[in-house]
């Protein structure tokens, strides 16, 4: 018998059996938004044919803990994305904020692994792993901001993300074809800080950035929904 293979319990069906082990990897973030379930795999790991996982699979779709896509088959859903969405619109505030404070601190050197790391990201499209991609996105990111004189601004944000949980290190598993505007975005904002631009340009080029991303999740997860208001900032009220 196969190493996940599972056994009637009870007499449930091998649909029913399948369906358990599904949930239980998806409760247990063993396989997390994002993740693909292809069923063939699944079925050899669990020693069955094919029709049960299948039947699993549409189960946990009706739940709405599975989704799927045409042409790229079934996934583990974004179960809620409420928060989601809320900690990104406060991330675009908070960390644009903080990596302006930042820019005029940020040394050669900082700017150098930014950019390294970037290219590294450039590269990675061609064989592209969601999850890694995210890891280097974070990282770039935190070299931008980890300048900033106002300590309080750094806990916010990294709040923020820890917030998030597997969240953050999945989003680009939804929105792939994100992942190759991004980069070209990070090119923009590290020309900006190397330019010495005003400091409010490179606020709004990382508000916009992170805006960005949540828009495009957003759009495939939910078209025809409108975009998100951004919070207008006291100065700019007429």
């Amino acid at each position: 018998m196969a190493r996940g293979a599972v056994t009637d319990v009870e007499g449930a069906s091998k649909s029913q059996l399948a369906y358990r082990w599904l949930r239980e990897r998806i409760a247990n973030q063993e396989f997390t938004p994002g993740f693909r379930l292809v069923l063939g795999t699944i079925a050899r790991e669990l020693d069955m044919s094919v029709v049960p996982v299948r039947e699993a699979v549409r189960q946990l779709e009706a739940e709405g803990l599975v989704t799927y896509e045409r042409n790229v088959g079934a996934r583990v859903s974004m179960v809620d994305d409420t928060q989601y969405r809320f900690a990104m619109q406060a991330i675009g505030i908070v960390e644009s904020a903080a990596t302006a404070l930042s820019a005029r601190n940020l040394t050669a050197a900082d700017l150098g692994r930014a950019r390294a790391l970037n290219e590294v990201m450039t590269a990675s499209l061609t064989r592209f792993d969601p999850r890694a991609f995210s890891a280097l996105n974070q990282e770039f990111h935190h070299i931008l901001y980890s300048r900033c004189a106002n300590p309080r601004l750094t806990e916010i944000v990294e709040a923020e993300w820890a917030r998030l949980g597997h969240l953050r290190d999945t989003i680009f598993a939804f929105v792939p074809e994100r992942a190759r505007e991004s980069v070209r975005e990070h090119e923009h904002i590290l020309g900006l800080i190397e330019s010495g631009a005003p400091l409010d340009d490179v606020e709004q080029a990382v508000r916009g950035h992170r805006r960005g991303t949540l828009e495009a999740y957003l759009h495939h997860e939910h078209p025809g929904e409108a975009a998100p208001l951004e919070v207008v900032a006291a100065g700019d009220r007429g």
